[in-house]
């Protein structure tokens, strides 16, 4: 069996997480009333977040994307791109960067886990040699969002799901491959690896990587 080595890109290979990129997105509407509408939607998700994924799982996920409702897929796509120069390209985490490569090198298949859309993720997961890259689609009609997002949601406490599901699917040996993230959300995802690691952990996953004996690293 293989061995791979799965990422939650918020916190491990970037500090800004999925609420950020849709609040630019919709900051960047064409007409100052449609941004003020559509920031309005993006603030629906504020309280979630506060909450943190671990306990409103992908319902968080689906609220942060609301605000691009409406937008053209043109200009979604236009708009990621530049999100992403200006956002992501030079700004990954020299930590996260780090192991990346050292999973490479040991050869075991990189694994990206993002609760952000494949418009502004799919760039960074071309530009670090990712294998796979398991993100969220906005789903699309008649050429504009919909405000919604394609089956299956990835976000928050379900990451673990997809982990296991992808490993069944693609034959890798989830005792003998390596899990990396970053907040308490990502605690279930962890506990499906067979090596999990903490980075730059917030307090919340410090303690259960203290109670457990996880490894941390920090930057």
């Amino acid at each position: 069996m293989n061995t791979a080595a799965f990422f939650r890109v918020e916190g491990t290979l970037t500090e800004r997480g999925s609420l950020a990129a849709s609040a630019w997105l919709a900051s960047n509407a064409a007409g100052v009333g449609e941004r003020v509408a559509r920031l309005g939607n993006v603030a629906l998700a504020a309280p979630f977040a506060l909450l943190g994924e671990l306990q409103t799982g992908a319902t968080a996920t689906r609220v942060t994307w609301m605000g691009v409702r409406g937008m053209t897929e043109d200009r979604l796509v236009l708009l990621a791109e530049e999100y992403y120069e200006k956002y992501l390209k030079d700004d990954v985490l020299d930590i996260g960067r780090d192991l990346l490569k050292q999973a490479k090198k040991q050869g075991r298949r990189v694994v990206l886990i993002s609760d952000n859309i494949d418009l502004v993720v799919g760039p960074l997961a071309e530009q670090l040699g990712a294998d796979d890259l398991i993100c969220n689609r906005l789903e699309m009609r008649k050429g504009k969002a919909t405000g919604r997002l394609e089956d299956p949601v990835i976000g928050g406490n379900v990451t673990g799901q997809w982990a296991r599901a992808f490993a069944q699917e693609h034959d890798i040996d989830l005792m003998a491959s390596w899990a990396y993230g970053a907040s308490a959300a990502d605690s279930l995802l962890l506990s499906a690896i067979g090596q999990p690691c903490a980075v730059n952990p917030d307090r919340q996953l410090r303690r259960l990587a203290k109670d457990h004996s996880w490894p941390v690293v920090e930057k």
